[in-house]
């Protein structure tokens, strides 16, 4: 079973990125024939300026691997390393209707809003539909908001399918990936870039704690009792502690005397002791660049091998035929 997503390099990743998908996606490369790529062409739609993009790959490549994605299990690649995704992107646009591009959220939102949607974003699905059919994948996990694109994907395939007569391309299918406790960000709500609430995996330390101690709570006294349920810090603290831990810190807040600087330490304290690893794991990948690209440039030669195989079957249904190679 081949298992693909990817993840695009718009910012540093944050502690919902990491509970929502990332540490679901480490958990499936084992036993899985796993693609995992960052989706720089992706992340052109919204990142206009060279250097930053250039930055954000980097460090999607070395957060990742990090986190616990391991090169001998899983492919990782930067999508703009398999030209193969650009041609079979164009090959799918030619059976896609607009009809069907035009119900798809992030063009429909961004309209909604009076904001201006380029051909890229209107088009956007039809390069991750692409990304998932290139490489034959059997599962997509994504998060609930996220189902629609495997819909409009095995649609296009569907499609395609039916307008060349033939079973070429292969229909995925959707995982939803188990929601996790909500991610509150540092105002109480969801975490998100867009927000502007994120706490990031690889804060500095003292950035960290600042952010942590930033966290919005409410106004109860010290001396009075807390409800830890209804608390962001403590929501937070749960994705880092195990069970005695957790009703160790609620019965501090029910109990009273505590304030929520207290709590905002021990949740900055959890935090650091779960990277912990993870951070010096970094630092080492970070000291290795060459050892990085290696990586990545043995990640693309898998994905286009797999890639070719795919795009060829489609071209001989269109009948194009075989690709040239330059000489």
């Amino acid at each position: 079973m081949r298992v693909l997503s990817g993840i695009q390099p718009t910012g540093r990743f944050h502690w919902g990125n990491y509970f929502g998908a990332i540490r679901q996606y480490v958990s499936l490369q084992t036993n899985e024939q796993a693609f995992y790529f960052i989706a720089d062409l992706h992340a052109l739609t919204t990142v206009r300026d060279r250097k930053v993009l250039e930055q954000n790959i980097l460090d999607a490549a070395l957060d990742l691997l990090a986190l616990g994605l391991d090169p001998a299990q899983a492919t990782l690649f930067r999508q703009s390393d398999v030209p193969e995704i650009t041609e079979l992107t164009w090959l799918l646009m030619t059976v896609t209707p607009h009809s069907l591009l035009e119900k798809c959220h992030a063009y429909k939102d961004k309209v909604a809003k009076g904001l201006p949607a380029d051909a890229g974003l209107f088009t956007y699905p039809v390069l991750m539909a692409a990304d998932i059919l290139l490489y034959d994948s059997d599962v997509v996990p994504v998060g609930v908001d996220q189902v629609q694109h495997v819909e409009v994907t095995r649609d296009i395939a569907l499609r395609f399918n039916h307008a060349y007569g033939g079973e070429f391309l292969h229909l995925p299918e959707a995982r939803v990936l188990e929601s996790a406790a909500k991610v509150p960000g540092t105002d109480g709500e969801k975490m998100s870039k867009s927000y502007g609430n994120t706490i990031e995996i690889f804060e500095p330390a003292k950035a960290l704690r600042k952010k942590i101690m930033s966290i919005k709570t409410d106004s109860t006294p010290l001396e009075a009792p807390k409800n830890p349920e209804t608390c962001p810090v403590f929501t937070l603290y749960k994705l880092f502690s195990d069970e005695p831990q957790q009703n160790a810190l609620a019965d501090r807040y029910r109990a009273g005397g505590m304030g929520y600087g207290e709590a905002k330490q021990a949740l900055y304290d959890a935090a650091m002791t779960y990277f912990g690893e993870a951070r010096q794991r970094r630092e080492r990948l970070a000291a290795d660049p060459e050892g990085l690209q290696q990586i990545l440039r043995a990640g693309a030669e898998t994905a286009r091998r797999k890639g070719q195989e795919v795009l060829q079957r489609v071209r001989d249904a269109c009948g194009l035929g075989q690709r040239l190679t330059a000489t």
